[in-house]
């Protein structure tokens, strides 16, 4: 009989003691990086007289990309404390619920969520429900929020009265060491592994990422995250440019709006303030070959990534 075929004896089989001495040992190593499964964060109960704020981390599944006639069919929310200064104090509650939409879902769509018109049938979204859950958030995190807010907006209005930031595109990952921003990447990247099944398990997930410290600050990515979403930004439209030079807009970082949503039909980049004067000064010097005065639309974390501006 072949050696990984012979049954373990009872004395042979490792318990949780022994493997978590096993991935503490292989840890040690340089040779090694050891993986451990994302186990949610139960519940706490809030100290009295602690200093905390309260942060929602959100994910939507939909029926498809379009946020004017596309349905969210999974929601899924985690709420937290935190401190002042960025660092994750624990879990105050979940929310998930899927709701049934208007048509059957596509296949494709199945392929990439895993969900089913038989695991959605007859279910509705509580809207009291969900307006009480976010109700005393201060902000409002999701990994895509270009995406998920304006879904989100357009079911729920009272998520135009908050603050969002997005853990994917307002934390430079590169800059610490990670090669990407896709989540179950970033979670590797902090020592876990997931297996996703609901929108709420990629909540759990943001939330370790998120507490996750940089080697190179010691400070947490929530942090980081926080700083970025307080600093105002200035959204620059750079209207009726030739169309041979949008390589060169692209290459920049601009993104082409195509008019449809009432926005103009232009180019457009979210710079920080600090880095307007810069701008203006490639739009003269390369796109217009004069001076211009372009559009500009300054944000804060109330307005950015929401369709409405």
């Amino acid at each position: 009989m072949d050696a990984l075929t012979v049954p373990l004896k009872a004395e042979q089989i490792l318990d949780a003691a022994d493997l978590a001495a096993m991935a503490e040992a292989l840890s040690l190593s340089a040779d090694y990086r050891v993986l451990r499964r994302l186990v949610a964060r139960p519940t706490y109960i809030p100290t009295a007289g602690q200093e905390v704020r309260t942060g929602i981390l959100l994910d939507t599944e939909t029926t498809g990309l379009d946020c004017a006639k596309d349905e969210i069919i999974e929601l899924g929310m985690v709420k937290f404390h935190y401190t002042a200064d960025g660092r994750i104090v624990g879990v105050l509650d979940t929310f998930s619920a899927f709701n049934e939409p208007s048509g059957p879902i596509s296949a494709e769509v199945t392929a990439l969520t895993g969900i089913t018109d038989q695991m959605v049938a007859g279910h509705r979204f509580d809207d009291a429900d969900i307006a009480a859950f976010v109700d005393d958030a201060v902000i409002v995190i999701a990994h895509n929020s270009g995406f998920d807010r304006k879904f989100a907006e357009r079911y729920w209005p009272m998520f135009e009265q908050k603050a969002w930031g997005c853990s994917a595109t307002e934390i430079n990952w590169r800059s610490h060491g990670f090669a990407g921003a896709q989540l179950g990447y970033l979670l590797n990247g902090t020592g876990f592994f997931h297996q996703a099944h609901r929108a709420v398990d990629d909540c759990h997930a943001l939330l370790e990422v998120l507490a996750f410290e940089f080697p190179t600050t010691g400070a947490p990515a929530l942090a980081v995250l926080l700083e970025t979403a307080r600093r105002p930004t200035v959204r620059i439209w750079a209207e009726q440019t030739a169309f041979e030079l949008k390589d060169s807009l692209k290459r920049r970082g601009y993104r082409w709006n195509d008019g449809s949503d009432g926005r103009p039909k232009s180019w457009f980049i979210d710079v920080d303030e600090t880095a307007l004067d810069d701008e203006i000064a490639f739009l003269r010097a390369e796109i217009y070959l004069r001076d211009v005065e372009p559009r500009l639309q300054r944000l804060t974390a109330f307005e950015r990534f929401s369709s409405r501006v």
